[in-house]
């Protein structure tokens, strides 16, 4: 009976490590789809206004991903736009507003180059992802004829984002996206240490994502 308990502790915390909550918000300032043609991209970026900050770039690559899954969108990769514009979306010369965004779009190289590479959409995301709530221990032993670890460990991960679209061509904010997402992790050691860890970022992407894709593409439309 007592070799069963371990095993039963198991189940119930894979089962409660994958109970991440989501939950997605949005603005659209119109109920239509926003136009793009074939031959106009959507650019995913990360926030990177200050030095010491920026937004996961695999969060990023994650997102643009999900936009791009169905190809209906053709999705430029984020370190292709950078490298494209550099210096101009470094941390100190990134456009935080779409007044600051205009005088750059103004100046004749970038507003050609934009041209070229057929930016019609920057989608801008800001956020990160926080680990609260920290409770237990694990102590591991080590022996001639081996050793082991016991004891317990959580933490809980939440993760918080936004997406903000810049219309490029017609200069305004197209819509918002908002997402929440929050999870329990845990480490049980009972000789070997078995991590359950919840999929906050992973669920994030999939809500933003998908949300994100609402704003081009119908939903259930094909390629």
């Amino acid at each position: 009976m007592k070799s069963a308990i371990p095993w039963l502790l198991l189940s119930m915390l894979a089962v409660s490590a994958c109970g991440t909550s989501t939950r997605v918000d949005e603005y659209r300032p119109s109920g239509t789809l926003l136009p793009l043609n074939g031959n106009e991209k959507v650019v995913v970026v990360g926030r990177r206004h200050r030095g010491e900050y920026e937004t996961d770039p695999d969060f990023i690559h994650c997102i643009g991903t999900r936009l791009a899954n169905r190809g209906q969108l053709t999705v430029m990769p984020e370190q292709q736009f950078l490298d494209s514009f550099y210096p101009w979306f470094e941390p100190r010369m990134a456009p935080l507003g779409l007044r600051r965004m205009g005088g750059m779009l103004e100046d004749s190289l970038i507003g050609k180059r934009v041209r070229e590479l057929g930016i019609r959409y920057m989608i801008w995301v800001d956020g990160n992802i926080e680990t609260t709530e920290k409770s237990g221990a694990i102590s591991c032993a080590v022996a001639l004829g081996g050793g082991g670890c016991f004891g317990f460990s959580s933490w809980d991960k939440a993760a918080n984002y936004e997406a903000v679209i810049w219309d490029l061509d017609k200069l305004g904010e197209k819509g918002r996206v908002q997402v929440d997402s929050k999870g329990s992790s845990y480490l049980l050691a009972v000789g070997a240490p078995i991590p359950f860890v919840a999929r906050v970022q992973s669920e994030a992407c999939d809500g933003i994502g998908s949300r994100l894709q609402s704003f081009f593409t119908s939903v259930g439309s094909s390629p």
